[in-house]
């Protein structure tokens, strides 16, 4: 049985760290535990049982991969987003246009999971009638960890793309205010052999969430990470959060990926592609 780790959160970049605390045995809790939990905090909330399943299995997902950021740390911005009618939990997204090859989904001011996965699981099923799904979306929330949507193309034997905008977090480059979100993007393809690949990246130098961890350990951040009020770096974790600004991963290419994502997933959106390897264009996916 898996288990995720209760006790203390460490970066991967910190591996230092790691083996000087771990031998202190960690406390540990069960997969299956932590995803109960957080079931029935959505269901505490009243969000229907298989929406808060959705977003209990890719929080889960996500800790236990490693991304803490973007697991069990995202759980009470979602409750109180809940919880204040912020976000609808009960929304179920539709499809205001399409054709063979493309999809224009409504979401609805529902969970991000739940838009999510409505939206790749729709690109799935076009790539496997004409060997390539687009899937654009609006109206949706924070959906969590990128990659989990590509991993869900790739469970079918495709390859998979997602990305979505954020609220700006982002200083364009030589900039000391935010205008740009963190805007991540992910691509998942399968190889020979039980190889696989799977990129799943934010176009600032790190995801906010990164931030809130180091916050949360009272740890400081590298450099090249935030930038203060003024626009100079900052090590310190706390003036990072409340200055909300990240820097770009590299500076003007980073500018230009994060221009584009907002364009392709503008209005809290997201868009998810999946296509079939080897696939020829068709007429219809135009």
């Amino acid at each position: 049985m898996g288990c995720l780790r209760a006790s203390r959160v460490f970066s991967m970049g910190f591996s230092s760290t790691y083996r000087t605390m771990s031998a202190a045995a960690p406390k540990l809790v069960a997969v299956a535990e932590s995803r109960r939990f957080m079931i029935d905090c959505f269901k505490a909330v009243k969000v229907p049982q298989a929406h808060a399943e959705a977003q209990a299995d890719l929080l889960v997902a996500a800790d236990h991969r490693g991304h803490f950021s973007h697991g069990m740390n995202r759980l009470e911005m979602y409750i109180n987003d809940l919880a204040i009618n912020s976000t609808d939990g009960a929304a179920v997204p539709k499809i205001l246009k399409e054709t063979p090859a493309t999809a224009w989904v409504d979401g609805l001011n529902g969970l991000g999971a739940v838009v999510g996965n409505y939206c790749m699981d729709l690109a799935i099923k076009k790539a496997k009638t004409v060997g390539v799904g687009w899937v654009c979306a609006k109206g949706s929330n924070h959906y969590g960890m990128a990659g989990w949507y590509a991993i869900r193309a790739m469970d079918q034997g495709l390859v998979g793309m997602s990305m979505t905008n954020t609220s700006p977090l982002m200083a364009p480059t030589r900039a000391k205010e935010a205008a740009l979100g963190t805007n991540p993007l992910s691509l998942g393809a399968n190889a020979t052999n039980g190889d696989k690949f799977l990129l799943d990246m934010a176009t600032t130098a790190v995801a906010v969430g990164k931030i809130e961890i180091q916050r949360r350990k009272g740890a400081p951040l590298p450099d090249g990470w935030a930038q203060d009020p003024s626009g100079g770096v900052t090590n310190d974790a706390e003036l990072g959060f409340s200055t909300g600004c990240l820097m770009p991963l590299e500076r003007i290419r980073a500018d230009l990926r994060a221009t584009r994502v907002t364009a392709s997933a503008p209005w809290v959106g997201h868009f998810c592609r999946a296509s079939c390897p080897g696939a020829q264009p068709t007429s219809t996916a135009r």
